[in-house]
């Protein structure tokens, strides 16, 4: 479980075809104090350490990705030089600052449009509209494993359309302030969403 607040931008340094993808991470971490088996979560997506390890050029760990991660994660994620936001798992006694984020990704969105406004950057999304019951203003999302407010919400035809606003220090500490139009990002809705809106199901048979 995490709370989508990035604490570290990894890069992929080496990606390597096997029965699954192994992917290998730069880190600031301490690999020292991570754990063979230990869940990271990268641009959102929960994985497990594998191995790790520290070179000339710092330290690394790796992971596994499975041919059903890349099919349901973002284009060009698993890239080799592909900046990644990093959050370790939560531990009892740590602070929530964000919202209760899984690690599973609902969907892709892409980036529409990036203003600047003031000294922060309003960031407009399309997502399938399947996911349209999920979103609520002031609702939390989770963007590339970032934990967000959804500021608007436009229900079209055939997707749905939202609005964040991205702080200045949001903007420098995450992989969110290269965002650009057509860019495409993992999205996890709120996990109290998925609930009420199974709730919700049942309710009305």
């Amino acid at each position: 479980m995490f709370t989508g607040i990035v604490s570290d931008i990894g890069r992929i340094v080496r990606v390597e075809p096997r029965g699954d993808t192994r992917v290998r991470i730069a880190t600031a971490y301490d690999t020292a104090t991570v754990d063979l088996g230990a869940s990271i979560a990268c641009s959102g997506v929960c994985l497990t350490v594998v191995d790790k390890g520290r070179d000339e050029a710092g330290d690394w760990f790796a992971v596994d990705v499975s041919g059903e991660t890349v099919a349901r994660t973002a284009p060009g994620q698993w890239h080799e030089g592909r900046a990644l936001n990093l959050e370790r798992a939560m531990k009892l006694g740590d602070e929530l600052g964000g919202h209760i984020v899984t690690g599973h990704v609902d969907g892709v969105a892409t980036v529409l449009t990036v203003e600047k406004t003031g000294d922060s950057h309003r960031i407009g999304l399309r997502v399938d509209a399947a996911l349209a019951p999920f979103l609520a203003v002031k609702g939390s999302i989770t963007i590339d494993g970032v934990s967000l407010t959804v500021n608007e919400v436009a229900d079209q035809d055939a997707s749905t359309h939202f609005w964040v606003n991205l702080i200045p220090h949001t903007w420098s500490v995450t992989t969110l302030g290269a965002l650009a139009p057509g860019q495409a990002v993992n999205i996890e809705i709120d996990v109290l969403a998925r609930y009420l809106q199974r709730m919700e199901h049942y309710r009305g048979r």
